[in-house]
Parts: C-alpha cells; structure tokens; sequence
C-alpha cells in the first residue's frame, strides 16, 4: 500500500492511471501472443481420437467459372498427380457456355480416368453461385468423404491430399491452411502476414474445439454432415460455404485441422493491397453472422494492440525518464513475444520469411484493418443475391 502510494505522490493519479493501462493491456497481448496462439503452435492432430483406421477415398471438387486454359493446363495436372494411399476423383464443375472448352476439359479423362466433369450451362438471367456449383459437384462425387479447392489456389506439394485424407481419420471435417504465393516486394509481405494472422484467428479456435470457420481453397467434410443439414445454409448470399455453412455442421470438437506446409494450398495473388483490401471486405460480409465470442477475440487482440501503443507512446512523450524506459521496455518485450509466435506458427503452416520484417507488419495491420471496418460499413452487394 506504502508503495501504491509512493506511486501516486511521485506521478500522480493520471500517471498511475496510465501506468495501469498500459500493464493491463501489456498483459492481454502477451495472453493471446503466447496463450491463446500458442495452442496453434502446439497443436498436434495426431493425438484426436482416430474414428477411421486408415485413409478414405477422398472427393475433389473445384468448381470452374470461366475458360481457363491455365488451370487446365497448369493447376489441373497439379491436382491428378497426388500421391494418396486410397483412390482419389478430381470433380470439376464447369459453369459456362464453351462447348469446345468443355469438350477438351472432358477429353482430359482419356489421361486421367479418375477425372470427372461435369457441366452447368451458363445463362446470364440465371446466375450460378459457387455454393450451386459445389452442390453439383458434391452430388456427382462418388466418394462419402469431400474436399473443396478452387481454380485460384494450387497444392503446395504432392503430399496435399494425402495430409488432407488423412485428417479425415481424425474429423468429419477437415481444415487446411491457404498461403498466398510469395514474391518479391513489401506488399505480397504484408499481405501474406495478414493471411497469417487472420487464419490464427479461426485456427486458435479450431484447435479448442470451436470450430466457426476455414479456408474456402482448401477445406472438407463428409457428405452425411453435407445432406445432414440439407446443403448449404445463406442462400441468399453468393458467400459462406466455408464459415456460415461450417458452423451448422461443426459440433463436438469434430473439427481434424491439418498444419504442415505439404497439407497447404498456394492462393495466386491477383492484385496489391487494394485488391486484399476489397478482397477482405467482400468476404466480409460473413463476419456479422459470425459468433460473438469469435468476434470478440479477434477485435480485443487488434484493440489492445491500438490502446497498448497508444498507452505506451503516450508515456514516452509526457512521463519522465524511467517511465518512459519502463514503457520502452515493456514495448520490446511484447514485440520479441510477438515475432516468436509468428515464427512458430510461420513455420508450423509453411509461410517463409516471417521475422525480419514484422515490425512493419505488426505497426501496419491494425491500420489496416481498422480502414477496412471503416470500408465494411458499406454493403458489398456482390456478396448478396
């Protein structure tokens, strides 16, 4: 009480005030940095319970919404080349008008048996949506047992299916992490960070049992769970079949996550920071529906990170000395627990030149992401029906 009260007389009622906040705030970063992201780090699927003794033959469905020559070429190949114990199909959907593209998709097959393509005629008085063209794809799979990708995103090895498969011993729904493509630049890093980030979000709370969403490039569950709840749930919006739909499915911890880089997928990058800001409110528009406890942790980790900053920048202009080494300090400390556990979780799904440059990212993101709750408060009709 004695030294409460030394506190007070030497940096009065504001600086004690202060100097609270900013421990209080210190400490709620060091929890999710350490604690709560920690379980991310940490998690090992292979210790859930197996409710299949060995692998199932696994589903592929990729929907497909234009003539691309180059997922034909290109991605296709990547994605019939797996090495998987069980048998495997690749489903494609194709959504268009292209007779001769569909017919040379088609004579694919002669290469590749386990290739099935199926069609839906495109007609602009009557739009398509992707939850339509997975439907489709998932009533013409043969297999119980379904994987989702898309046209964007391109297995990170030879072994995707087979961590993915896999999983599916241990969960009727399967998550995987999608990476953003590398390449050179300051831009493809932060975007690439905040892909990271935003991914531990759901993936701390997968790993607790909690499942609310996943990666739309790469993700699975079983048709019983599918047909259980009648299909895809929203449909009055052209998003959600890998979060809203996800949650009317995960229950009882029955969520396997897969985090090993050969279990990845590589999502090309189709713009700068304002297609990843565009990208992120489209997407968005799911966040309302998600669960307030999902919401209110990723809000209070970016929140106490503001106030935090604010707090300790606050002291270091107006306090005196040792104030402000002690709020210096307490800066580093929280930024070496930060860059660790990105690191460690860097390194768990695969992402590749984390910590050098993290102070960029660490100071950039929340601005980033408050701009981009600013920019959500206007409606992305494209999301809506």
């Amino acid at each position: 009480m004695q030294y409460l009260d030394y506190i007070i007389q030497h940096y009065g009622w504001q600086g004690t005030a202060l100097a609270a906040a900013i421990l209080v705030l210190f400490f709620v970063q060091l929890y999710y940095h350490i604690v709560a992201y920690g379980r991310v780090a940490n998690f090992r699927n292979s210790r859930r319970r197996k409710r299949l003794n060995e692998e199932p033959p696994v589903s592929v469905v990729v929907p497909l919404f234009a003539e691309d020559y180059t997922f034909m070429d290109e991605r296709l190949p990547l994605l019939m080349s797996q090495r998987y114990n069980a048998t495997y199909e690749i489903v494609v959907v194709y959504v268009g008008s292209d007779n001769d593209f569909f017919e040379e998709l088609s004579n694919m097959r002669l290469r590749w048996p386990n290739l099935l393509v199926t069609k839906i005629q495109y007609n602009p008085r009557f739009p398509i949506s992707v939850k339509m063209a997975i439907n489709v794809g998932i009533k013409s799979a043969h297999n119980e047992h379904i994987l989702i990708t898309t046209t964007d995103a391109v297995p990170a090895s030879e072994q995707w299916l087979a961590m993915m498969g896999k999983a599916f011993m241990r969960g009727e729904i399967v998550l995987g992490y999608t990476s953003v493509e590398q390449t050179p630049g300051l831009v493809n890093y932060l975007i690439r960070m905040s892909r990271m980030q935003i991914s531990t979000w759901w993936l701390a709370r997968a790993v607790q049992g909690k499942t609310y969403r996943g990666s739309r490039h790469n993700i699975g569950f079983t048709k019983s769970l599918y047909f259980g709840v009648k299909g895809f749930t929203h449909l009055n919006m052209t998003i959600g079949e890998n979060d809203l739909f996800i949650q009317s499915i995960a229950h009882d911890n029955n969520a396997s996550v897969v985090l090993i880089p050969k279990g990845r997928v590589i999502e090309h990058q189709w713009g700068g920071l304002k297609w990843w800001i565009s990208h992120l409110h489209h997407y968005g528009e799911a966040y309302r529906f998600y669960p307030h406890a999902a919401r209110n942790a990723a809000e209070w980790e970016i929140g106490s990170q503001i106030l935090f900053a604010l707090s300790a920048l606050t002291a270091i202009a107006v306090m005196p000395l040792e104030f402000k080494a002690a709020a210096l300090l307490l800066i580093l400390v929280r930024y070496i627990a930060v860059v660790l556990r990105a690191r460690s979780i860097a390194k768990r799904v695969g992402e590749q030149g984390v910590a050098l440059r993290y102070f960029i990212f660490d100071c950039f993101n929340p601005l980033m992401l408050l701009y981009t709750r600013i920019v959500m408060l206007q409606k992305d009709s494209t999301a809506w029906k």
